[in-house]
């Protein structure tokens, strides 16, 4: 039972002055007829049992893009239901209207639809409905709780898809569509040409050098239908914020952006979120669109505050692909000790696999080491200077091994990666 502010103060203005004249026995007369019309109102409300609450599917959303969430309220009572009604969805769902006045005759339904506009990626839910019924003087009311399960998945917005055009242009031009013809081994053969100085002398085809008595090499095109398998870190490194979003969020920009590119390129793509496990996997090899069910895969996933395991990592990948490929981690380069994870198997990884290891670099150390102009500022420029020693230490001791090291800062990670993509396919190193 609810009692409204209009029946606390009507109760008020009864009870004061008995309190201060006991002698005036009006005044109690009065406090007992607002008793009654609180009964009366209470008894007059709708009862709530007699309600049942329906709700639409909500489907999925792009973060920042705001959707409707509707259910139908059916009232089976007997008498006119005036509610004030709740949508309990979490705060990160951005509701607008959650809470709204409805007036259902008896035997009548109503929809409400609330505005969502997610300030949060993921998977969104709103479990109760609380409804106050009131009755037709409105200074008193029932309230219930109604379970009414909703649920709305944030897709990341993809914003590196602004990239995507001049990339795919470079792809195409890469792919000879304007001509352009790239020399070296390992890629699809293309035509016969005579031998000039420099060139590899194990692009010579000596059958054709026999039969013209001069010397001809191969040349080649970048190959198609090669193999990208991307690795997104979700350990407790992917949880820290660099700028406005968590690294694990830049991450998805990245991988998001390299996936589309590669699928338009005709190569095959595998994705997997892992720290101890898989925690999400898509790839061009199912059935449907790569886009979409990277978004899907992609939604759910939230960095987990434990280590993540390396050791699993080379055998992840092979579960995914057992050929030649160009396996990309998407990880922190100051995340624990490398020289016992992240060095021995990238090392592993490289016996077969072109290796990449893209991690997003914090502008803000950057800044540190600028800023010297009190003592304090100092000890944090020497913070930020050593940080990025360190990171740049392990960056040269996996270019050392042939790993190949993309490191920047997070609006500018995901087309740093794609123009690695472009250059090692141009080099005929997928």
């Amino acid at each position: 039972m609810a009692i409204s502010g209009r029946f606390v103060l009507l109760a008020l203005l009864g009870v004061v002055p008995v309190l201060m004249f006991p002698e005036w026995g009006t005044v109690l007369l009065v406090c007992l007829i607002l008793c009654g019309l609180l009964v009366f109102d209470l008894m007059a409300a709708a009862s709530l049992r007699t309600v049942s609450l329906e709700r639409s599917p909500s489907g999925s959303v792009t973060l920042h893009m705001g959707t409707d969430s509707t259910f139908t309220i059916t009232n089976s009572g007997r008498r006119r239901l005036r509610a004030s009604v709740r949508d309990a969805w979490q705060p990160s769902a951005g509701a607008q209207n959650p809470v709204q006045r409805l007036d259902i005759p008896s035997g009548e339904r109503r929809r409400m639809t609330v505005r969502l506009q997610p300030t949060r990626r993921g998977d969104l839910k709103a479990d109760n409905v609380t409804i106050r019924s009131f009755g037709p003087l409105g200074v008193a009311a029932r309230q219930r709780t109604l379970s009414c399960p909703g649920s709305l998945r944030v897709l990341p917005p993809f914003h590196s898809r602004r990239h995507l055009p001049s990339k795919l242009r470079k792809l195409r031009e890469l792919d000879g569509k304007a001509a352009v013809q790239i020399r070296g081994a390992g890629t699809e053969f293309d035509s016969l040409r005579d031998y000039v100085r420099g060139d590899d002398v194990r692009s010579i085809d000596w059958r054709a050098t026999a039969r013209r008595s001069a010397v001809v090499v191969r040349t080649w095109r970048p190959e198609r239908d090669r193999r990208v398998v991307i690795m997104l870190d979700t350990s407790r490194t992917a949880a820290a914020r660099i700028e406005d979003e968590p690294r694990l969020d830049t991450g998805i920009e990245a991988a998001l952006l390299l996936a589309v590119l590669a699928e338009r390129g005709g190569d095959r793509v595998d994705f997997f979120a892992f720290d101890r496990r898989v925690r999400g996997r898509a790839g061009s090899a199912s059935r449907g669109n790569l886009l979409e069910q990277l978004v899907q895969a992609m939604a759910p996933l939230d960095a987990e505050l434990i280590e993540l395991d390396w050791s699993q990592i080379p055998g992840q990948v092979r579960a995914v692909s057992a050929h030649r490929s160009m396996v990309v981690l998407l990880t922190a380069l100051d995340g624990g000790a490398p020289e016992e994870g992240l060095l021995p198997m990238a090392a592993q990884l490289m016996q077969q696999h072109v290796v990449v290891v893209a991690s997003v670099r914090d502008p803000m150390l950057g800044e540190m080491q600028e800023e010297r102009t009190t003592a304090a500022h100092v000890f944090r420029a020497a913070a930020a200077e050593r940080a990025l020693l360190e990171r740049e230490a392990v960056a040269n001791q996996l270019r050392h091994l042939g790993v190949e090291v993309v490191d920047a800062e997070p609006h500018q990670l995901p087309p740093a990666l794609a123009d690695m993509y472009i250059r090692l396919k141009a080099a005929g190193r997928l």
